[in-house]
């Protein structure tokens, strides 16, 4: 078994990035800029935008943070959002999720200029992606494409089973795992709460990636040996041993999964540091969009 290192690849991708960043500097061209907007005080979110800010200087770009109250109106972001759009000087931005109840999420999401959306929420770029169009990638989709690329793992006519059909997660990774190239021609079969059979179509796979949302939904009689078994879920559980009360899980039984596999990500460290690094390689895109 084989345990895939996201934060050591991610650490190495970041590396890469940097070193990009200053010959762009070097020819006088201005460092990549990732604003983001965060609303009110969601402890999740709040740890998730201080590391893409950490990420962000690791990188070498600039960084801002817009913060508001989460009595904001839904015209006020909106307005927030249109001043990152015109801002000349933001290559990309993210307004992180879950916003308060009473502002339309999916209205904000639009309200992004696509070139911007370094998240790859947008509909031009989800749209382009399906289609296989260069455009920017939601972030752990393509983190996770490059961790199999990386620790090449074959997809090519494998059988790779998705667990879970977010627009966030699931949809997109399908679509990516079904493109042609050095990573994806795999035959792709979503599961999900009205599946019926799921254990059984799970067992199938060579290549899992679960992402469910429920701690150690995938237990070991799901899993064939050799499967590669990518684990997306971060979910908080209670815990009494730690100082913060709680610890993360993932979607898999680990423990019990990990003997039978091939290749698997553990939680924490796997899939999580590639998402904010997918981040950072869109916003070099984007910077390299405008320097074009």
């Amino acid at each position: 078994m084989t345990l895939i290192d996201g934060k050591q690849t991610a650490a190495d991708i970041k590396k890469e990035i940097a070193a990009e960043v200053e010959k762009m500097v070097a020819q006088g061209k201005r460092r990549p800029h990732l604003a983001a907007i965060l609303v009110g005080h969601d402890g999740g979110s709040e740890t998730y935008v201080a590391s893409k800010v950490k990420a962000c200087r690791e990188c070498g770009f600039e960084s801002s943070l817009l913060r508001f109250e989460d009595n904001i109106t839904e015209a006020e972001l909106l307005k927030a959002v249109d001043d990152l759009n015109n801002n000349p000087e933001v290559d990309g931005f993210i307004v992180q999720l879950p916003l308060p109840r009473h502002i339309d999420e999916q209205r904000i999401i639009e309200a992004v200029n696509p070139a911007k959306d370094v998240d790859g929420f947008h509909p031009i770029n989800v749209g382009k992606l399906s289609i296989g169009l260069p455009g920017f990638r939601s972030a752990t989709p393509a983190g996770i494409i490059e961790l199999l690329r990386r620790y090449h793992i074959p997809t090519r006519g494998k059988h790779c089973v998705v667990i879970g059909r977010s627009n966030i997660v699931g949809k997109p990774v399908a679509q990516l795992m079904l493109h042609k190239g050095d990573v994806g021609d795999a035959t792709v079969t979503i599961c999900h709460s009205a599946s019926e059979n799921l254990s059984e179509i799970v067992r199938q796979a060579d290549i899992i990636i679960a992402a469910v949302g429920r701690p150690g939904f995938v237990t070991a009689d799901m899993v064939k040996d050799g499967a590669t078994v990518i684990d997306v879920g971060t979910t908080r559980v209670p815990d009494a041993t730690r100082k913060s009360g709680f610890r993360l899980s993932g979607d898999v039984d680990f423990e019990s999964v990990a003997p039978k596999c091939a290749y698997i990500t553990p939680v924490p460290g796997g899939v999580g540091p590639m998402t904010i690094c997918s981040l950072m390689l869109n916003t070099m895109q984007a910077a390299r969009q405008r320097n074009a």
